[in-house]
């Protein structure tokens, strides 16, 4: 498969600490694609990175071929790229199904002329919304909640949210931060199932940084280790999970 992500010699610096360093890897279009690592291996500064939250001190990010790198964050997720929060940062006194109606962009209704003038068109666009927000929540399994306001959701219902707003954009790539972290077991398995009929049943291109390894071993192919700002080892899960360097790196050399 062709990489719909290409990330070239990223070097990210904070006052002097290189986060990234020298980062370069490729994303498999059709992917699930994850990216693992110790803790301050700079997972989620490459993320700021990928989608235009933080520019790079050097490097180069290509999607689909063209340079995106320093674009701002709207216009990355214009040109395909959505991504997550460790924190989800849903829109707490809207309710669910409302969280999910705002996404889309160029809603007519947001045009100062067209309810005044058009209103038709306003109420025939809501409605197409509308409808693919349900049919949205009925896949990640959220239908139930579709009144709910957001703020009373569990934190696992909060990342099925998320994952849900993301799937509103048809996005081509989607960058999930830790979509697991704090997610009971239970929901852990709608979650999971829910990443692969986004991959599968929407052919969308997936970037996982995840700490729960069930989680890596049951999505994921291939596997980036990410250590001191840069991959370390890529493959398989079963691969990486045997390779005494990736050891060496969590563990800091025993």
């Amino acid at each position: 498969m062709t990489a719909i992500l290409e990330v070239h010699e990223l070097v990210k610096t904070f006052g002097g600490l290189i986060v990234l360093n020298h980062c370069s890897f490729q994303v498999r279009r059709g992917s699930i694609t994850g990216l693992i690592g110790p803790n301050g291996a700079g997972k989620t500064t490459l993320f700021n990175v990928l989608t235009g939250l933080s520019r790079p001190d050097s490097g180069r990010v290509v999607f689909h071929g063209l340079d995106i790198t320093g674009l701002a964050p709207h216009q990355i997720f214009h040109r395909g790229i959505c991504r997550t929060f460790q924190i989800p940062r849903e829109f707490r006194d809207m309710t669910v199904l409302e969280n999910l109606t705002l996404i889309p962009p160029g809603q007519h209704g947001e045009r100062l002329w067209y309810p005044w003038f058009r209103p038709a068109v306003v109420r025939q666009q809501e409605a197409q919304i509308r409808e693919k927000a349900i049919e949205v929540l009925t896949a990640v399994r959220l239908i139930d909640l579709r009144a709910e306001y957001a703020r009373n959701l569990s934190g696992g219902q909060k990342k099925l949210l998320e994952l849900a707003r993301t799937m509103m954009a048809d996005p081509e790539l989607v960058l999930l931060d830790e979509p697991g972290a704090g997610v009971n077991p239970t929901l852990m398995d709608e979650l999971g199932e829910s990443i692969v009929r986004l991959a599968r049943d929407r052919g969308v291109t997936i970037l996982l940084i995840e700490h729960d390894m069930d989680l890596v071993m049951r999505l994921c192919d291939p596997v980036i280790v990410l250590s001191e700002g840069r991959p370390l080892v890529e493959g398989s899960f079963e691969t990486v999970a045997k390779d005494p360097r990736v050891l060496e790196a969590y563990l800091g050399g025993g």
